[in-house]
């Protein structure tokens, strides 16, 4: 028996879908955001001279990137109530994926702090500045332009993960795929949809964020 085509379904739920994907591009957001502070205070941490210090970094970064994502999820929402975390679903989904994206974005940034030359560095101490200044006004940018293409990948990768939010009822894009498919039965055109409107999405993200590469090169060679 032919399968029937049919895009109706699509047309009559396209608002849905749309803010199914608005709400996974700011959960990828919000999630990369605080993950760009953990993956920065942890790269830091991990070079650090204290031993104790770039152990307990090492750990977070070993233990996190060996757990899949899916079950960390489970655990912040399920588990964490139990011992008295409480937090609602959007909470408890964006902190999984920022503990997540952190230990990545740890060792990218960690790579561009190794990538800075020693002696920029120096330069920087001769004229007078203090170590927080160092870091401020002359490690962060370099390591910046060192780590904003693997930075980007991660972002990328991030807002596929969102898709995962549907396992604990949050109506981002999956979600909605999902609901639909099951009232109406159109799994071919629900899913090839879903399945273009996730591929045009990260195509965008990554023109987006080429671009601001090399804006960012630019505006250091003119500097």
């Amino acid at each position: 028996m032919a399968y029937d085509v049919n895009f109706a379904v699509i047309w009559n739920n396209w608002h849905e879908l749309l803010s199914g994907l608005g709400l996974g591009l700011f959960l990828a957001v919000v999630s990369i955001g605080i993950g760009c502070f953990i993956g920065l205070v942890s790269a830091f941490a991990s070079l650090s001279s204290r031993r104790w210090i770039s152990k307990t970094a090492n750990v977070y970064v070993t233990v996190v990137r060996n757990l899949p994502i899916l079950l960390i999820v489970l655990f912040a929402f399920f588990a964490l109530p139990d011992v008295g975390v409480r937090m609602g679903k959007l909470e408890s989904f964006i902190a999984s994926l920022a503990v997540y994206s952190g230990a990545y974005l740890s060792e990218v940034f960690r790579g561009g702090l190794l990538a800075v030359p020693v002696g920029v560095i120096e330069a920087g101490k001769s004229i007078g500045l203090t170590p927080m200044q160092v870091r401020f006004y002359v490690t962060f940018p370099i390591m910046m332009k060192n780590a904003l293409p693997s930075l980007g990948n991660n972002f990328i990768s991030l807002f596929k993960d969102t898709s995962i939010a549907s396992i604990i009822a949050i109506p981002e894009l999956t979600f909605y795929a999902e609901k639909l498919n099951t009232e109406t039965f159109r799994a071919v055109e629900v899913w090839l949809t879903t399945a273009i409107m996730y591929v045009v999405t990260c195509y965008l993200i990554a023109l987006g964020l080429r671009f601001l590469e090399r804006r960012y090169v630019t505006e250091a060679v003119k500097r």
